[in-house]
């Protein structure tokens, strides 16, 4: 077991004072036999009531009512994690789905179906030509194996940049480009996951940073085989997900796991700027 403590800190400035609308905040980490939240505050500004809901996908979110108009927005939480399971993931692929191409038991066809279709289906043309330096139709490979490959092709293929502007990047203008954030990373191992058949999800949370990765607040892709489960894949930095991730929110789309998201309203020129600051450090 090991001890974690989480500070995030997102601050909206005007330069008025504005309305904010109701905000859905994703901070609280998903907990279960691998992640125990020991204690946990949230101190928000301006004043607000605050409650809680799970989201169709299990997700904690603080659904936030301001009651007052300010010219900040801060949400601030500190949380201390017990992770209990600090070995690397084993993998435990059911016989009939170690070798790809398989296919998904009847039991779990339905509840998968929504991860096995694409978001940007007009994209599959590019993604699957890019894919065929990996796998042609035809072959018998090792799903492990497999999906390792991805996950390092997709690292050592696209250049890493810190972008700060909001959502995703399409996979085809990844591919266009060459780089991206791990957001856009994670989209398109997605994406290419799902035109092998594969179920897949879009991960957001927290990392504890080695020399050399890139995160912090982070995003990754979860891979469901039959056997292990979900497995997490990380291409932003090339390893599979282990004890230093730390989950927070899973979604189908990625705009269904955006850490905060809300409204305001006020004249055009009111925003003045955001700063978000992010530790995760062992205790």
């Amino acid at each position: 077991m090991k001890r974690i403590r989480i500070i995030h800190d997102t601050c909206y400035a005007y330069h008025e004072p504005v309305t904010f609308g109701t905000h859905r905040a994703m901070i609280r980490p998903r907990e279960g036999h691998d992640l125990h939240i020991s204690s946990m505050s949230l101190q928000i500004e301006p004043a607000a009531n605050v409650r809680w809901l799970r989201d169709v996908y299990g997700n904690s979110i603080a659904v936030i009512d301001f009651l007052e108009p300010a010219t900040q927005l801060r949400v601030h939480s500190e949380i201390d994690a017990e992770i209990y399971d600090d070995r690397p993931i084993d993998c435990l692929i059911d016989p009939q789905a170690s070798s790809y191409p398989f296919q998904y038991g009847a039991e779990e066809q339905i509840e998968i179906v929504p991860y096995r279709i694409p978001s940007y289906p007009h994209d599959g043309p590019a993604v699957q030509s890019w894919l065929l330096d990996l796998y042609r139709p035809g072959q018998l490979v090792n799903t492990s194996d497999l999906l390792l490959a991805l996950n390092t092709r997709i690292f050592e293929a696209f250049t890493y940049i810190a972008r700060e502007a909001a959502g995703v990047q399409l996979p085809c203008r990844t591919l266009a480009i060459g780089s991206g954030s791990c957001r856009d990373y994670a989209v398109f191992m997605m994406e290419a996951a799902r035109h092998w058949g594969f179920a897949a999800r879009f991960v957001t949370g927290y990392i504890q940073m080695g020399e050399g990765q890139h995160g912090a607040t982070h995003a990754w892709v979860e891979i469901y085989l039959p056997g292990a489960g979900w497995r997490g894949y990380d291409p932003t930095n090339n390893k599979l997900v282990g004890a230093e991730h730390v989950s927070v929110a899973v979604a189908r789309e990625q705009e269904k796991a955006m850490p905060l998201a809300g409204s305001w309203s006020g004249s055009s020129t009111a925003f003045r700027g955001l700063e978000v600051s992010v530790q995760v450090v062992g205790e």
